[in-house]
């Protein structure tokens, strides 16, 4: 089948079994730990500060990974940031299970797991191409690889509805503690033949500048980067209010939770499949348009849901622009990045994304205090639309500049 070509690359198919796995737990642990913030402190600053610290490194390390990714064993590091987030899963795991369940320290745990996140997706998305046989795949193994992510997006939501309800917090942390395990017996099975890497001759802040000079003296790549910039920091932390939005407005338990983080998941799946079955990338650029104007009016559309099926389906849709404007973004930097300056490029994406939601997470939740959850979603959603219709102007001015 076209939609899952690459997988006829044996390195990839075990990455994308091994990850299919540890996704899943990754995202009971995630749900976990929102719930449990919730309700321990029934704070959304606090819902925002964990946001915050969780990816906050990777606004901060993301430049500095490229840069280490672009100088050393891509599939070394790789290994090693697994074991570390293994490790630190445990931790986590074993203290819920003690009933230590000190506030201080599930933040600071997840700052740790921030930081090696910031070094382990830039290493991750820039191995991409190393797994793939056929590099004509690359962008259907991208698009395979987010909707895996979304995939375990619905599942590990979902899961862990059932196992917060039934077991306790503890037993997701513990899940996600043992879902390492497949991911490293697929990584250690795997029989990559990377680059060798030669013994760079400048300091790594020498090529930080040239990581910064490249992506920023490219339009086409600024320009994305920019959008998805924005994206992160104003629009997709709505996500961030999803607790209030379960407990507080629909009046629901950890299931009721468990099922808008499993809607957006949907929507992004839909993104990720019609993703894998494009042939050409000469797209892209309008789908990154058409995602943003989707996420944004359904975020408007969420704000004021007035029953919880309706706001479900708009969180479907949610995740269906969501995914749609940093998948696509995603691919169009992989497939039009120079490979020596990859690992950069992809830092500086990675930054823009997962970097500045942090930021937006306080922002969203310091807003909610203010005004309550629904106008500070309503107001994201207008930004978002906003954006999108900048972006769009800002595109169609450069083509009638170019054909002029």
């Amino acid at each position: 089948m076209t939609v899952f070509r690459s997988l006829k690359s044996r390195n990839f198919k075990l990455f994308f079994y091994g990850q299919s796995i540890s996704l899943i737990g990754t995202w009971m642990q995630k749900t976990a730990v929102s719930w449990l913030v919730y309700q321990i402190t029934g704070s959304a600053l606090l819902l925002g500060v964990v946001g915050f610290v969780s990816l906050i490194p990777s606004l901060v390390l993301s430049p500095y990974a490229g840069s280490l990714v672009d100088r050393h064993d891509r599939y070394r590091i790789m290994v090693i940031t697994q074991v570390i987030s293994m490790v630190q899963a445990g931790v986590l795991a074993g203290m819920l299970f003690l009933g230590y369940n000190n506030i201080l320290m599930i933040i600071g745990l997840s700052l740790v797991q921030g930081i090696i996140n910031a070094f382990d997706v830039t290493c991750r998305q820039s191995l991409m191409v190393e797994m793939v046989d056929d590099k004509n795949d690359l962008p259907n193994a991208i698009a395979l690889n987010s909707t895996m992510t979304n995939f375990a997006r619905i599942a590990g939501p979902a899961v862990a509805g059932i196992i917060l309800s039934t077991f306790g917090t503890d037993v997701c942390f513990i899940g996600n503690f043992l879902s390492y395990i497949p991911v490293l017996i697929c990584l250690f099975m795997m029989k990559l033949h990377t680059p060798v890497i030669e013994k760079p001759v400048k300091s790594i802040w020498a090529e930080l500048h040239e990581g910064f000079k490249y992506v920023s003296g490219d339009k086409e790549l600024s320009s994305v980067i920019m959008m998805i910039g924005i994206s992160s920091l104003f629009v997709m932390p709505f996500n961030t209010l999803m607790p209030i939005f379960a407990k507080d407005l629909f009046h629901g338990d950890a299931k009721t939770f468990s099922w808008f983080e499993s809607a957006a998941g949907l929507g992004s799946i839909v993104s990720a499949i019609y993703l894998a079955n494009l042939k050409h990338s000469n797209t892209l650029m309008k789908l990154i348009m058409i995602a943003g104007g989707i996420l944004g009016f359904s975020l408007m559309l969420l704000s004021y849901s007035p029953q919880l099926p309706i706001a479900l389906l708009f969180m479907v849709l949610a995740g269906v622009g969501m995914m749609g404007q940093s998948s696509a973004i995603n691919t169009y930097i992989q497939t039009h990045a120079v490979p020596e300056m990859r690992g950069r490029a992809i830092s500086y994406y990675i930054m823009a994304y997962q970097g500045l939601i942090p930021v937006g997470s306080l922002l969203i939740g310091w807003l909610a205090n203010m005004l309550g959850p629904r106008p500070a979603v309503l107001i994201e959603g207008m930004i978002g639309l906003t954006a999108t219709a900048l972006f769009v102007y800002y595109k169609t001015r450069e083509v009638a500049v170019k054909t002029a």
